[in-house]
């Protein structure tokens, strides 16, 4: 059992890269066949033994509140249909966890958002999400970064390798690796230019933190307008604090990018218990024609 708690899950920018979509819809409700992205992030924390969830999100997302709230007239729809095993699926979102909400008044980057739930989450450890990030694995990402956590009862960040050419597009990491896929980081750096990257491992918006991370969170200064984590990571780190990264074993899809997200699509789809079989024979029929 993990002493984690509860999850903070990130879900308030505008996502401009998916407009005019994202207009009406927020971006963490695009569909993977049936389900929407935050089913997937909450699934992941669940597995990791985590039932209390904080949405930060801003006014135009409703959507989310909704989706994980009680729909008495549609399930009774539903069972006066006889679609009982639907009905059962509608009802079980909502009684999974226990979901509380609270919006970030500004877009004034991560670390900001993070402090925007910190009344609900007290002084305990916890875990952050961003809606963006989806990873395919098993055991689950937050899972594999809780079993680092409960070894060496450190704060830990998810890492994955990225190009070298995108190193300006993420927080970096420096550091020594004590066992496989496990990291003591010594330095974290956001967005460095390719030639100043110190390695090419990328830290994700996935997070174990602890209370005595809030100031580090509270006094970061900003990077381009934006308050990031990582450089609270790297003053943690420099009053000798001791800070982890898990490389987590599994797919990982960048569903903030377009193209991410369709490969996320086209991989789901392909999994999905009803229409996986016919889904890929008809993408094998497609690449043969077009091929």
């Amino acid at each position: 059992m993990t002493d984690i708690k509860k999850a903070i899950v990130l879900a308030a920018g505008f996502g401009t890269r998916f407009l005019p979509m994202t207009k009406a819809i927020p971006k963490e409700m695009l569909p993977l066949v049936d389900r929407p992205l935050l089913h997937f992030f909450v699934e992941e924390i669940l597995e990791a033994g985590v039932k209390d969830i904080v949405f930060v999100t801003h006014k135009n997302k409703r959507a989310i509140e909704d989706y994980f709230d009680r729909a008495p007239e549609l399930e009774h729809f539903l069972e006066e249909r006889g679609k009982h095993e639907l009905a059962c699926i509608v009802r079980d979102i909502a009684s999974v966890a226990s979901f509380g909400y609270v919006r970030q008044k500004e877009q004034k980057g991560v670390a900001d958002a993070v402090l925007a739930a910190r009344h609900l989450i007290g002084d305990e450890p916890f875990a952050v999400m961003s809606g963006d990030d989806l990873i395919d694995a098993h055991p689950s990402p937050l899972k594999q970064m809780a079993d680092v956590y409960q070894k060496y009862h450190a704060p830990v960040t998810c890492l994955m390798r990225v190009p070298p050419e995108k190193t300006d597009k993420y927080g970096i990491i420096e550091g020594s690796e004590v066992e496989p896929g496990v990291w003591k980081i010594t330095r974290a750096v956001e967005k460095p230019a390719p030639a100043e990257a110190p390695t090419n491992l990328a830290t994700l918006t996935r997070f174990i933190l602890t209370p005595d991370f809030w100031p580090y969170l509270e006094n970061v200064q900003p990077v381009k307008g934006e308050l990031y984590i990582p450089p609270a990571i790297d003053t943690y780190i420099k009053d000798g604090h001791a800070f982890y990264g898990c490389e987590v074993k599994g797919t990982w899809y960048d569903c903030g990018d377009k193209l991410g997200y369709m490969r996320a699509v086209v991989d789901m789809g392909l999994k999905h218990p009803e229409i996986g079989k016919q889904f890929g024979a008809w993408l094998g029929e497609k690449y043969r024609k077009q091929g």
